[in-house]
């Protein structure tokens, strides 16, 4: 018979649900025998937009600037009466060109600056490039050759420098890439779904405001169901009472019962602290509302520190080797001698700052 259950038979869901994989990559080094090799970001238009138009990351990544520049820096007379003279586009100073380039590399890893010197070779002034522009062309060695800048004006030649008419900020570079590594490749997938989880909820919201309507209408003429939709939409539209005849259509009311879905806020503030930790920003330096116990909050802060210091010991070697400088940047605030007192106070064993934070740079 049909229906017997000695006729069933076992289904096969092994292709149906595969297992996560990540694609393997090569290095960007250079090509062997090929004389010389040429990259430029391609997708740095694409992380631009990232960063203007995600208010999380741009909060993190402006951040990031503020606190690597911190109060300034420090540097003798002579070298702060140069650095002092840098207008960059004519309104910046040196801090906000470094603050500027620190941006940069955390949306696409690299960062560019001409060097523009005087005759005698004096630095007169540091102008911030385009990154998407900018091309990093190096020998069969993997060493840096020439910078080119292509034209934004079609048809126009690229601007060629030499290696020391650029100051180049690579950030986070790997093994022989010939470039620096941004943030925003890694975190791409958490930024997509929390703003995907945030279009979902928005559309469910608006639908408690304005909630869809199942009209029954006692008619099949077209032009007066036509008739009664436009007016039936105007009143969703307008917040407006619509009178009809008793009996002439019925209205049923299109909702989403609450607990009967996923409630997507918990999967958001996931996300949310998915994306801070992957960007080495505790959501408490952005200015996070959410309760967070002192304790946790000072060893938060304080390995924070640690990466805005190792930045600071980058910036401050590359303007020593590539401009010539010695400068010091200066951490806002540390939290170091708080938490030495906090320790004596409540009476445990003395703590030296070499054993609260061991920096990249061994401020005091």
């Amino acid at each position: 018979m049909a229906m017997d259950l000695n006729n069933s038979e076992v289904g096969n869901m092994t292709n149906n649900v595969t297992n996560y994989s990540v694609d393997g990559q090569t290095t960007d080094g250079p090509s062997d025998g090929s004389g010389e090799t040429t990259w430029t970001n391609t997708k740095f238009g694409e992380y631009l937009g990232y960063y203007k138009v995600i208010p999380e990351l741009k909060s993190t990544i402006d951040t990031k600037g503020k606190w690597v520049v911190g109060k300034g820096y420090k540097a003798k007379k002579n070298v702060k009466n140069i650095l002092d003279k840098i207008k960059g586009f004519g309104k910046d100073t040196f801090n906000t060109i470094l603050q500027n380039m620190v941006k940069n590399y955390y949306v696409g890893g690299d960062a560019f600056a001409e060097i523009i010197k005087s005759p005698s070779g004096r630095i007169v002034n540091l102008k911030p490039l385009d990154p998407s522009a900018i091309a990093i062309v190096v020998n069969e060695q993997g060493i840096i050759k020439r910078y080119e800048q292509n034209s934004k004006i079609p048809g126009n030649p690229p601007k060629t420098f030499e290696p020391e008419e650029i100051f180049h900020l690579a950030k986070n570079r790997f093994a022989d890439e010939i470039h620096g590594t941004g943030i925003i490749e890694a975190i791409e997938e958490i930024i997509l779904m929390r703003n995907e989880a945030m279009t979902d909820i928005k559309t469910v919201f608006h639908r408690y405001v304005k909630p869809l309507w199942i009209w029954q209408l006692d008619t099949d003429d077209s032009t007066k169901i036509a008739a009664f939709k436009a007016k039936a939409d105007q009143t969703v539209a307008n917040s407006e009472n619509i009178y009809i005849p008793k009996g002439a259509a019925e209205a049923e009311r299109v909702s989403v019962p609450q607990f009967s879905t996923l409630d997507p806020l918990p999967w958001i503030r996931d996300l949310t602290d998915y994306f801070y930790q992957a960007t080495n920003t505790p959501d408490v330096i952005v200015g996070s509302a959410k309760q967070t116990v002192e304790a946790s909050a000072k060893i938060l802060y304080l390995a924070f520190q640690q990466s805005v210091e190792e930045d600071q010991l980058f910036i401050e070697e590359q303007v020593k080797m590539q401009l010539g400088l010695e400068i010091e940047l200066e951490f806002p605030a540390s939290i170091e001698q708080d938490l030495i007192n906090n320790a004596k106070k409540e009476g445990q064993a003395p703590v030296e700052k070499n054993d609260v934070t061991a920096t990249a740079k061994g401020k005091k």
